[in-house]
């Protein structure tokens, strides 16, 4: 996994391409670390602080995505989740 690479603090190159936390607290990531991320415009995200100075930024996991299909065919028994259902109406 490849580091965003920032340049070195020179007067030439200080702010140069980098991000900066705007009056509104936006930040602008740069699109080769979203790509490598494999994050994309729309998806969720869980920002958290990773310590002074370090903030952590990641792609809420889809759990129905995860989970859909992992039960097999026939795991319960016939009308069990009929019956189940049911429970909710009561």
């Amino acid at each position: 996994m490849s580091a965003y690479a920032i340049p070195a603090f020179t007067p030439a190159t200080f702010g140069k391409g980098m991000p900066k936390i705007s009056a509104k607290n936006q930040v602008t990531i740069p699109v080769a670390v979203l790509r490598e991320a494999g994050i994309e415009a729309g998806d969720a995200l869980t920002v958290r602080a990773g310590g002074r100075g370090r903030i952590e930024i990641e792609r809420v996991a889809d759990v129905i995505a995860e989970l859909a299909g992992s039960v097999a065919p026939g795991t319960y028994p016939p009308g069990y989740l009929d019956r189940l259902r049911g429970e909710w109406d009561r």
